[in-house]
């Protein structure tokens, strides 16, 4: 198989704890930093996959460091720098236990939903005889739990406020911050012939300010289409072109597989991971209108300890 990172065990100057997620490695620097590295693993169904995939943890931490700089005006948000292309280090920061999920479209689990006869999603009531990727009369939240382990479920702002997860203060200052987000992102795809579909943030806070954390826009948090071609393929009800993990979960799906018990994944042939890989680089230059410059692959390790230690270092010898 390709080379690709698929686990980390730093020990960086300062670290107290580190946090093993689906794709992401976060180490915890005297409570004043996070490191986090954006592994090449890739996960479906909340479930991470045999095979890791070369670039993906570069495409979705560039993606991320781009739109984090580009949305700074309208959300205080945690990078501090990128001293790798795997890698953002930025304010540790308490996070709230809910993730702010907007969605332009219905398509995804809100079709899936939909289809199978809801028509009440987080709360929020939806129209008869709607059509798989149909466009929403406006952008609706449908926020989740913020799950530790396995599924995240979802949840209305009702029951969130009610459970006191978020105060309705702070609610509502999330969902501006979430509903300013994704117009901002809308504009940027538009611009580069893309649809934003539907997106997910993550929010923080620290010293009594609320921070934008996490990933941003990046095809692991993120739906998008292709503009061309939309209109008539909805009205012919055909597959929408797109650039998101969407087309991992189909694959998987096609294969007997949507993390039930019992279910196997299906075998990544290294035919199958490169493809996967080109189709995470053909987003990036996608959305960004850059082409992708690939980092050396060799000694991935040894290079990212170098390059997260000397930060560390000279933040903390100032």
């Amino acid at each position: 198989m390709s080379k690709a990172l698929v686990k980390t065990d730093f020990n960086f100057p300062g670290q107290k704890a580190v946090y093993h997620g689906k794709v992401r490695d976060v180490y915890n620097i005297n409570d004043e930093y996070l490191v986090m590295v954006v592994s090449d693993r890739i996960s479906a169904f909340d479930v991470i996959l045999p095979e890791g995939i070369p670039y993906k943890g570069q495409v979705l931490n560039q993606i991320a460091e781009k739109f984090l700089d580009a949305t700074a005006d309208i959300v205080p948000n945690w990078k501090i720098s990128c001293p790798d292309p795997m890698v953002t280090i930025g304010h540790h920061c308490e996070t709230y236990k809910v993730e702010m999920v907007i969605r332009g479209y219905l398509t995804g689990h809100a079709w899936r939903e939909y289809r199978d006869g809801k028509r009440t999603l987080c709360g929020i009531e939806l129209p008869e005889g709607m059509i798989e990727n149909q466009k929403l009369a406006e952008p609706i939240i449908t926020p989740t739990t913020k799950a530790a382990e396995g599924h995240d479920e979802d949840i209305s702002k009702e029951e969130i406020i009610a459970q006191g997860l978020v105060s309705k203060e702070e609610y509502e200052k999330l969902e501006d911050y979430t509903r300013q987000l994704f117009q901002r992102g809308t504009e940027i795809a538009a611009k580069m012939g893309l649809i934003l579909v539907d997106t997910k943030y993550e929010f923080g806070k620290k010293d009594g300010k609320i921070y934008l954390i996490d990933e941003i826009h990046t095809p692991d948090s993120s739906r998008y289409f292709y503009a061309q071609g939309y209109a008539e393929r909805l009205a012919k009800g055909e597959a929408q072109k797109q650039l998101s993990k969407e087309f991992v979960r189909q694959w998987l799906i096609e294969n007997g597989f949507q993390g039930k018990e019992g279910q196997k994944v299906p075998v990544m042939t290294e035919e199958y991971v490169d493809q996967v890989s080109e189709r995470y680089i053909e987003l990036y230059e996608s959305i960004t209108g850059v082409k992708f410059e690939r980092a050396d692959l060799d000694n991935l390790n040894s290079r990212i300890e170098k390059n997260v230690t000397d930060f560390i270092l000279n933040k903390l010898n100032k």
